[in-house]
């Protein structure tokens, strides 16, 4: 569904790729957590797959097409939703009807039931909102418009509590095997029970592509109150204790995935490399 092939970036005046040689395919029927730290070029990327940046050098296809040809069928079939958004100052109402029409899948009865999740209603106007609930309504359309590819840049920022709660639930609802969904986030808590691939980058590639499955293989993730004696290949410190990753052992039991604890156990071995 996506294929990115030795794909570079360089923003207008930096001395650097924001993006260096990055090679990965993303299938349909995940829901992908794209984690890096800042400047690890997470959004570049997908302004890249949605062809809003235009490769220095490489390939992208997405759908079989070239993004950055920017076809009708190509763009009724994608959706991105950025870290900042600014709606109209129109109804709620209004805005669907102008904007829906642009998405065949649009489905108004997905977007009833997004809203009532973030405890809105059509009949709104997006004025009246705040920042967090203008966000909650452009998840709704967005989640609501059905496109195979969905990308989102830090969708959790500005949400309340209940709102990352019901965004995960509203996801999963929405979710089918003919869709992609890539999340962009540092918020990694609160998408920890939500993702079933991770990719890990930085401005010169991967660190880690992998599904959730796997990495529940390969490793355990626990809490303890003293000190672990074990061989660990990462711990830090929490209120109450300790939070490590280590190789899972034969009698080792699947444990959830520690998604901050994934990410500095790679990222800091990265660097030392």
């Amino acid at each position: 569904m996506i294929e990115i092939k030795n794909l570079s970036y360089r923003y207008v005046g930096s001395k650097h790729n924001a993006i260096s040689n990055l090679d990965m395919d993303i299938s349909s029927g995940k829901i992908v957590g794209l984690l890096g730290a800042n400047g690890s070029g997470k959004s570049t990327l997908l302004y890249l797959i949605s062809g809003l940046l235009k490769p220095a050098s490489g390939e992208v296809s997405v759908l079989g097409q070239c993004p950055w040809n920017r076809t009708p069928e190509f763009l009724q079939n994608i959706f991105i939703v950025p870290e900042e958004i600014d709606l109209p100052a129109i109804p709620l109402s209004s805005y669907v009807e102008a904007y829906a029409p642009f998405y065949p899948n649009f489905s108004e009865a997905t977007m009833e039931k997004a809203l009532s999740h973030f405890n809105l209603s059509f009949d709104i106007h997006l004025a009246s909102l705040s920042m967090g609930q203008k966000k909650k309504a452009f998840l709704a359309f967005a989640l609501a418009c059905h496109t195979p590819v969905l990308l989102m840049d830090e969708p959790t920022n500005g949400l309340d509590i209940p709102g990352k709660s019901e965004f995960r639930r509203v996801v999963v609802d929405t979710m089918d095997d003919d869709r992609v969904i890539v999340i962009s986030t540092h918020q990694v808590r609160d998408l920890e029970q939500l993702l079933d691939h991770v990719l890990i980058m930085n401005k010169d590639g991967l660190l880690l592509n992998q599904s959730i499955a796997r990495i529940q293989d390969q490793y355990y993730f626990g809490l303890s109150s003293t000190h672990p004696a074990e061989t660990l290949l990462w711990e830090e410190p929490v209120m109450g204790g300790f939070a490590y990753m280590k190789a899972r052992s034969e009698g080792d039991e699947e444990s959830e995935v520690n998604l901050e604890s994934l990410f500095n156990y790679i990222y800091f071995n990265s660097n030392k490399k």
